[in-house]
């Protein structure tokens, strides 16, 4: 799959007359519970020649390839994905941690993260995270019998807000790193449930785990609480104009 998709960035670069900077896994095969019938969720950041962005038109500031079963490709023109950034988007702040890189501007990268700690708002991470895990949790888990991947999806929101409520920082994107956060009692499930879904497809269901959704829960609530007293700030866009700058140098 790595030379299929490299294939697909370097078909990308050739028709749309881009560099891509970064692109890397993102979903459920880079947070840690991908199933063997899960595709691939390859994002991208990518920039134009420099006489692109000299004019009044206004152009598309993003790629999307059509999705099919195996692949999902989408891509960001890099002051799109910056002025995201500079509004602490989630979803940037995890593609920077994923295992799983296909391309790599070393000195880009390298900036992005070096700004991350002070670019990062933790009370929009909170309601980024918060509203992911309550919507799983009311719309998904309260039947009898529960998708496997819901639980995953509500898990990882949970435990990614509980991390910026507790800790002010970054949450990590893998969910593997994320599960600490959880007592002893519910990672033997877990790990029944990461069996399951790795040897199984994405509509296994299993029946709704109790002392789990209290869990779910009791987290929700507890990051609620929390949440509501972080503080807001506005970013600059200062050092982000300086990094964008350099890529033309």
């Amino acid at each position: 799959m790595d030379t299929i998709i490299q294939g697909v960035l370097e078909k990308i670069e050739t028709e749309h007359k881009v560099k891509i900077l970064f692109a890397c896994e993102s979903g459920s095969r880079a947070w840690g519970f991908a199933s063997k019938d899960s595709d691939y969720d390859v994002r991208f950041i990518y920039i134009h020649e420099k006489d692109w962005y000299f004019g009044i038109s206004e152009h598309r500031d993003i790629i999307q390839l059509p999705i099919d079963k195996v692949l999902d490709v989408t891509g960001w023109e890099v002051r799109k994905m910056l002025r995201l950034f500079r509004k602490s988007n989630a979803s940037m702040y995890e593609y920077l941690q994923s295992p799983i890189i296909y391309r790599k501007d070393e000195n880009f990268y390298n900036d992005l993260l070096h700004l991350a700690p002070d670019y990062f708002l933790p009370r929009a991470g909170f309601h980024h995270y918060f509203n992911l895990a309550r919507n799983c949790f009311e719309n998904d888990l309260q039947a009898d019998m529960v998708k496997v991947k819901k639980y995953f999806y509500a898990l990882r929101s949970v435990l990614a807000c509980k991390w910026v409520v507790d800790k002010n920082e970054i949450p990590p994107m893998e969910f593997g790193i994320l599960r600490e956060q959880m007592g002893e009692e519910h990672q033997a499930f877990i790990n029944e449930l990461l069996k399951v879904k790795e040897k199984g497809d994405e509509k296994l269901f299993v029946p709704k785990k109790v002392s789990l959704q209290q869990f779910i829960e009791d987290c929700l609530k507890h990051c609620e609480e929390k949440g509501m007293n972080l503080s807001e700030k506005q970013n600059s866009t200062e050092q982000l104009d300086i990094l964008f700058r350099k890529l033309f140098d």
